[in-house]
């Protein structure tokens, strides 16, 4: 399989590009070819524009500014999203990532009728985000009700691609993680990867 990994983190030494890099070694081990899209490393700007917003409807979408990315997630079979989760969300590039390249024509069309959308990514079949939460898992899981796993799999993989196997890996209350556990953690995601 052909993966895309996006890695959003602006910090080249963090425990997200540990991540990633642990990741991309498990997946080339297994025969898997990777895409790292590095957002921050990529200079990706984030902000929909004035003229992407006003065409979100025109028919064909006017992607041509983020053309690259949007040729590379095509190109792909499988997508694992690399970040932390700052405040119980998305970092804000990761936000405009999708704002920006999960559009219509590429991620979804629009119903012609209005009101629902048609998934289009049909190219992906494994959807997975490997990341990492400041507080306890109780508190991500039982007090917030877990919002990033719930807005990746039923607000975004499901509304873009049917049948994809979707799955989140966390290491929750990172700011307290000793070595040992990250290191831990890192096998967790290595023996995953290596069921795909």
């Amino acid at each position: 399989m052909r993966f895309l990994m996006v890695l959003a983190h602006p910090l080249a030494g963090s425990f997200a590009s540990s991540v990633a890099t642990a990741a991309t070694a498990a997946l080339e081990k297994n025969g898997h070819s990777v895409d790292l899209l590095d957002l921050y490393g990529e200079d990706f700007d984030p902000c929909l524009s004035e003229t992407e917003r006003r065409g979100y409807f025109d028919v064909p979408y006017d992607a041509s500014g983020v053309d690259d990315i949007v040729a590379r997630l095509k190109a792909a079979d499988g997508l694992i999203l690399v970040f932390p989760q700052w405040w119980f969300n998305f970092p804000a590039i990761l936000k405009g990532f999708f704002d920006r390249v999960f559009a219509p024509g590429i991620a979804f069309d629009h119903e012609q009728a209005g009101g629902r959308i048609i998934p289009r990514l049909t190219n992906i079949k494994l959807f997975w985000a490997l990341t990492t939460t400041g507080s306890p898992w109780w508190v991500v899981k039982l007090y917030m009700g877990d919002p990033v796993r719930r807005l990746l799999k039923r607000g975004i993989a499901a509304f873009c691609s049917r049948e994809v196997q979707f799955r989140t890996i966390s290491l929750h209350d990172m700011d307290r993680a000793t070595s040992k556990q990250r290191t831990a953690h890192l096998a967790k995601i290595e023996k995953a990867i290596a069921r795909i």
